[in-house]
């Protein structure tokens, strides 16, 4: 997907996607309150139906972070009592230069789909990224995420992740 022609990973292992989730009555009903949770977060947004960080889809690859095992349910945290989300991503190679990208577009995302009253934390597994450090600095980083959305060139590339495509 990206511009270049030399792939940093040309061989990615490919993983199987998680099954959908299987909605009840009461997911649906307006008037029972129902938290955010890891899974919604992960999965869909019930009310809105968006698929959310797992059809995020990889900057170099047509392939989605859920089928790369960059995003994994078990990494998303959620805390709707303390209007918190917490999604770590591992980068397929530890040199990957699409970290922060990809870290950036998770981050766009929650931002778009989530209610205002969530603070959002994203971040590189720890252990897995050669530059780890620096990434989840930048991630962390208000006005950096803001100036990085104001250069059209990568928000551009940051609407191309997030471009629905059938999973």
């Amino acid at each position: 997907m990206s511009g270049g022609t030399r792939l940093e990973n040309a061989n990615p292992v490919i993983f199987q996607r998680s099954g959908e989730r299987l909605l009840t009555a009461s997911d649906e009903d307006e008037d029972v309150h129902d938290p955010i949770d890891d899974r919604e977060i992960f999965d869909i947004l019930s009310y809105f139906d968006l698929h959310l960080i797992r059809a995020i889809n990889d900057p170099e690859h047509p392939l989605s972070l859920e089928e790369l095992n960059v995003v994994e349910q078990v990494r998303v945290k959620v805390n709707d009592a303390e209007n918190t989300v917490g999604v770590e991503f591992t980068p397929t190679i530890p040199h990957c230069s699409m970290a922060t990208l990809i870290g950036l577009s998770i981050k766009v995302k929650l931002l778009r789909s989530l209610p205002a009253r969530f603070k959002i934390d994203v971040h590189i597994t720890p252990g897995t990224h050669a530059s780890e450090e620096a990434v989840n600095k930048q991630l962390a980083d208000k006005e950096r995420v803001a100036a990085a959305l104001e250069n059209s060139s990568l928000l551009e590339v940051v609407n191309q992740c997030l471009t629905n495509r059938s999973i």
